[in-house]
């Protein structure tokens, strides 16, 4: 090859690769305001006396292990069920502002809108938790988890609010579009340790946003909402800096007739039995039971160690959540509400299993409905999902 003939083939390759790199750095620009603000000054100093901080970030309270890097991306690329995306958008129940007119007649209204954005009506008070309305949980809005479905609640169909609880800062429970929505509010916003960086960022006011360490309350009227322990971790950059920089947490909802538990997303741990203990026992739980896998056991529980940890808390009606809108994880998109049902029939324990949209009223729950088509997933059996540095003899068995 001549001189000359090399010279050009060398500047085409420099510019694609520098197109390459501008289309890379354009597009990560393109979800930084989506990617939030770290804690800094009287926040930062709040963060560093919490139990929970290591003096470099939080921790759990349970030692958990890493998700194994290459093991995961293997899996990730060879390992996922054809069925994790239903082949037709799933049904869900339309509804409008004027469905929630009338308050429930049991007192207790729970509506699941989706993944683990759920609507409570409790004692009088409306509560919005992990709301999520956005397409696609990620920073872009070109790439990322797409929806299964749209919102079955239009946002301008939300009835009045009293308070928004969110429980970590990942995307699929924190979305940029949907908090600033909230902006022209009154309504205050409850989050974990730290996370009120991310509000401040979208410009929500910092009068609005009370910032919750385990076990803290907030008093709304008659009605105790109380952060809970949970097992996980937290971060939002594409480049993992902010990891376990903030909180995360779950919910319990206390009215003088009536208390409910939402986990937020947890692997198992003992931390279930004292939440039963201090806060329980609850009319109802709303459990994550998807996006597991044992590579990740440390970060989201599987759908048996769900129904244990309902039996823990002290639940009666088990609601599983965080599953059926987008596909976060390997297995068949139906397979967490299956793996639940068995799990529950074989503890005993009532669930329900309302369709995106649906609403339940603990009081007078209706057998479970099978709203979801029949795909092909994997068992407890064929794919177990057991968190580790658990002592087994603590937890519940079947029929004890």
């Amino acid at each position: 090859m001549s001189q000359l003939r090399l010279r050009r083939v060398l500047r085409y390759v420099g510019v694609v690769v520098l197109l390459i790199v501008v289309l890379v750095v354009v597009g990560y620009l393109s979800g930084l305001g989506a990617m939030g603000a770290g804690a800094v000054g009287e926040r930062l100093a709040r963060m560093q006396v919490s139990s929970q901080w290591t003096g470099e970030h939080f921790a759990n309270s349970l030692p958990s292990e890493e998700p194994a890097l290459w093991p995961a991306t293997v899996a990730w690329f060879t390992g996922s069920s054809p069925y994790s995306i239903p082949a037709s958008p799933p049904p869900i129940l339309r509804r409008s502002a004027s469905d929630f007119e009338s308050s429930p007649a049991s007192g207790l209204r729970i509506t699941w809108l989706g993944h683990s954005t759920l609507l409570v009506e409790i004692d009088s008070y409306r509560i919005l938790i992990d709301p999520v309305w956005g397409e696609r949980t990620s920073p872009f809005t070109w790439m990322g988890p797409e929806r299964f479905h749209e919102p079955p609640l239009p946002w301008n169909e939300l009835p009045p609010l009293d308070a928004v609880l969110i429980s970590h800062d990942h995307y699929d429970h924190l979305d940029m579009p949907t908090i600033r929505r909230l902006i022209d509010t009154d309504v205050p916003i409850l989050v974990p340790l730290g996370v009120g960086a991310h509000l401040e960022h979208w410009q929500i006011p910092a009068e609005r946003i009370i910032e919750h360490d385990w076990w803290d309350e907030y008093q709304l009227g008659d009605l105790r909402l109380v952060t809970t322990p949970a097992r996980h971790f937290s971060g939002r950059s594409m480049l993992m800096t902010d990891r376990m920089q903030t909180l995360w947490a779950g919910w319990a909802l206390i009215g003088p007739a009536h208390r409910i538990y939402y986990s937020g997303d947890t692997a198992m741990f003992p931390g279930f039995h004292e939440i039963g203990r201090r806060l329980g026992p609850f009319d109802a739980t709303m459990i994550e039971s998807g996006a597991y896998n044992q590579l990740w056991r440390d970060v989201h529980v599987g759908p048996e160690q769900a129904v244990q940890a309902h039996v823990m808390v002290g639940g009666k009606v088990m609601i599983p959540v965080h599953w059926g809108t987008f596909d976060l994880a390997l297995h068949s998109w139906t397979e967490p509400v299956e793996r639940v049902m068995i799990a529950a029939q074989r503890f005993g324990v009532t669930v329900a299993t309302p369709q995106p949209g649906q609403s339940v009223e603990p009081a007078t729950v209706p057998p479970p409905t099978r709203w979801w088509p029949t795909t092909e997933w994997e068992t407890a059996e064929e794919a177990p999902v057991v968190s580790s540095s658990l002592n087994q003899a603590l937890l519940p068995q079947p029929g004890s």
